[in-house]
């Protein structure tokens, strides 16, 4: 066995050990999520906070405090609106931590896990395109280490520019543990090197850019399904009914579902052209290696099939009638297009696409 063999080997190691580094600092980082929403509760100052934004409040005047140095005006609170026009008015929940100093300090320490977690699996990334000595995305295992890598840095990258996001952090990190998991105890592969269809500088543009579009659909995703719960429980209170302790205290520390409409929209379509480009440079490889732009295989048609859906849904939210929960239900279907040509077509089709190597 050459050094050089020996070198890859060692270093396809050190990449396991990575991965299951980071699968184990992101469990910690999901327990202490889940310690900030157990023991997070709404304080008294977040309670008044939230009266002071109630609807009622919207149109109340400035409030004046005199003072011995003067007098200080205290402008009225933000009131988020609801996207729907002539819909309630409802203000963004306090948070995970609902304003409780603990459940901030637990919610602090998961989000530094989930940062140190995230640097061990890039780390893990990087050690498995060493030990091949090419871009680390030539099959489904690693596929799915490095879209849940870009998935948490996105997240941690909202977080950075001061986006209100950390409700993301327990749903994020529980999914990733299952991306996790399904890859190293499912799709494992040995490093090795590229089929020569796959062996061309495409397979970072195309590829890569599938990556992230993933990534970023699937925030807007659970930005869409949190939505739907949000929404139900702002219509059980608007009839008057009254929902149970546990699904109160959840429901009313997320955002507003107005908010939450807005940043599954927002992101969706910030992604959207590139998912576009992704789609084109795809065809622009396939007639590179193959002799065609374009021949109907299973991933190029689901490819095509999920442009549809999430254009239909960028143009449905445009539109006044689709706004809300239609529009959420088309968002969540265009993500499953995007998980079956991900998983369903790999697995259970054949194609000139099928290098899952599973």
């Amino acid at each position: 066995m050459s050094l050089a063999v020996a070198a890859n080997e060692n270093l396809a190691q050190i990449s396991n050990y990575l991965i299951y580094s980071s699968m184990a600092v992101y469990t910690l980082a999901f327990l202490a999520h889940i310690l900030e929403w157990t023991f997070g509760s709404r304080s008294k100052v977040a309670r008044t906070a939230a009266a002071l934004t109630a609807p009622h409040a919207a149109e109340a005047p400035a409030v004046q405090v005199r003072g011995k140095g003067g007098t200080a005006v205290l402008d009225k609170p933000k009131v988020v609106t609801r996207s729907a026009t002539g819909s309630r008015d409802v203000p963004d929940g306090p948070g995970a931590a609902g304003g409780d100093e603990q459940g901030d300090l637990y919610g602090r320490v998961a989000v530094s896990l989930t940062a140190l977690g995230f640097l061990i699996e890039a780390a893990g990334v990087v050690a498995r395109a060493l030990s091949v000595q090419r871009a680390p995305w030539g099959n489904m295992y690693e596929f799915s280490i490095t879209f849940s890598t870009v998935a948490v840095g996105a997240y941690l990258l909202l977080l950075a520019l001061k986006k209100n996001v950390r409700w993301l952090g327990l749903i994020l990190v529980t999914t990733v543990l299952l991306d996790l998991g399904i890859a190293v105890k499912v799709l494992y592969t040995d490093s090795d090197q590229l089929v020569p269809a796959l062996d061309s500088y495409w397979l970072w543009i195309h590829v890569s850019t599938a990556i992230f579009c993933g990534a970023v659909f699937y925030i807007g995703a659970a930005g869409a399904v949190l939505y739907l719960f949000r929404d139900s429980y702002e219509s059980h209170l608007e009839a008057g009914r009254t929902p149970g302790r546990f699904r109160t205290s959840v429901m009313e520390r997320l955002p507003s579902s107005a908010s939450l409409d807005k940043f599954s929209y927002r992101i969706n379509a910030a992604v959207f052209p590139l998912w576009t480009f992704t789609i084109v440079a795809g065809a622009i490889w396939a007639g590179d290696a193959w002799g065609r732009y374009w021949g109907w295989d299973p991933k190029e048609v689901w490819s095509f099939v999920t442009w549809v859906a999430y254009a239909c849904y960028l143009h449905a939210r445009a539109t006044a009638g689709w706004k809300g929960r239609k529009a959420a239900y088309l968002a969540l279907f265009a993500f499953a297009c995007w998980i079956w040509n991900y998983y369903g077509v790999n697995i259970l089709l054949s194609g000139k696409h099928s290098y899952a190597g599973v």
